[in-house]
């Protein structure tokens, strides 16, 4: 074998296992809480990819049970160029059709002449069967890049992350569960998704009433700091019905009942993972434990992944509690903090707080800069002792 041959290979063999070198020499240790199961290897390594490799201006065309299976990856517009959605949609389409015809001519004909079908049956191994490619046609799905949006959560955890993790550490729970808003939200304040879920964790209307305040004018699911808070009350409640953080964290996607019912069907995760057939256990649901190895992964390495990337500072601010119904104007001048700075330190504060038609409420937890002015009438909160690190 010539020299640049065994180069080219041990520098594929570094790219391959290099996430997984950085993971640990064993991904099933006991002392880690979120252990890597084998089964969960090609798609933890795939959101790797995903997070680290491709921007939002690519579209990695799979098979959505086999994540290993990568058909191709195309290129597509960036989401704020007009007529982008369009777009995309007919260059995905055509992707999906393209790799459709390709596997109904490997179900006739698993041994072809064209080089691109060879290359397409070669990804299924060499044992695949026609029934493979016939049952592969109905599982091509895209996935849209994620490095610039993750790499963007990157710089916005740093004003969260430390209190966060004393939150989390407060109950009692693996402070790593924090870096869990990469995968929800991107730790982005104003993340709003169809099915009405707020905030950087996520949490819809009914979920969120059973431990925020959510209404027209206060919304506590965009607070941060808050909706940490209930995050690890959540999670905690999904870890003692369920007993391990695979299944815990599957059922802040899928649901506590939903996950009972999982395990009571087919026992352990692992199970779960590679065989469970519920209705509404899809995609999503069955890549969400995945998908937080992956960013923890990322997360907790990015200076890997994204070189010189820093950290937005952390959050320095204090935290008062109003004694009686006060307007935000009156907060404002009695703090001397304008309206803009108070409504980017109080994300849960609506519109119509804001607008005047509605006053801040009794006994709200207000967030202030550091450095405001005191004022005697409003009795004094437990201070936010947050500090900037890059390397978090």
């Amino acid at each position: 074998m010539n020299m640049k041959k065994k180069e080219g290979i041990r520098l594929l063999f570094f790219f391959l296992f290099l996430p997984f070198l950085l993971l640990g020499s064993n991904p099933c240790s006991a002392s880690d809480p979120f252990p890597t199961f084998p089964c969960l290897e090609p798609n933890v390594r795939f959101w790797i990819d995903a997070y680290t490799r491709y921007p939002t201006t690519s579209g990695i065309i799979h098979d959505a049970m086999d994540l290993k299976i990568v058909y191709t990856v195309i290129d597509l517009w960036p989401e704020d160029k007009l007529g982008s959605r369009h777009v995309n949609q007919e260059r995905i389409q055509a992707a999906k059709e393209q790799y459709r015809r390709i596997l109904e001519d490997l179900a006739e004909n698993v041994s072809p002449e064209d080089s691109e079908k060879r290359r397409i049956a070669d990804l299924f191994g060499p044992k695949a069967s026609p029934n493979a490619f016939r049952e592969a046609i109905n599982n091509i799905r895209c996935q849209v890049g994620q490095k610039d949006r993750f790499e963007r959560g990157l710089i916005r955890s740093g004003a969260y992350l430390q209190r966060m993790k004393t939150i989390f550490r407060s109950h009692g729970l693996p402070e790593d569960l924090c870096y869990l808003p990469h995968v929800e939200s991107s730790f982005d304040v104003t993340a709003y998704s169809k099915a009405g879920a707020a905030g950087v964790w996520q949490f819809t209307p009914a979920t969120g009433k059973r431990y925020l305040r959510v209404n027209r004018f206060v919304d506590e699911r965009r607070d941060p700091i808050r909706a940490s808070e209930a995050a690890a009350k959540l999670l905690k409640h999904n870890h003692d019905r369920l007993g391990n953080w695979p299944m815990a964290l599957t059922a802040y996607n899928h649901g506590t009942s939903g996950m009972l019912r999982a395990r009571e069907e087919m026992g352990t995760y692992e199970a779960i993972f590679e065989s469970y057939k519920g209705p509404l256990f899809k995609f999503a649901s069955r890549n969400f434990y995945s998908e937080f190895l992956a960013a923890r992964h990322v997360a907790q390495n990015h200076t890997h992944y994204f070189n010189d990337t820093r950290l937005t500072r952390s959050l320095q601010a204090r935290e008062v509690v109003t004694k009686g119904q006060t307007s935000v104007v009156e907060l404002s001048r009695q703090y001397d903090v304008d309206l803009e700075t108070l409504r980017l330190l109080n994300p849960a504060l609506g519109k119509p707080v804001f607008k005047g038609q509605r006053k801040v409420p009794k006994g709200y937890v207000l967030r202030l800069p550091a450095d405001s002015v005191k004022n005697p009438t409003i009795s004094s909160a437990t201070p936010l002792q947050m500090r900037h690190d890059s390397q978090e």
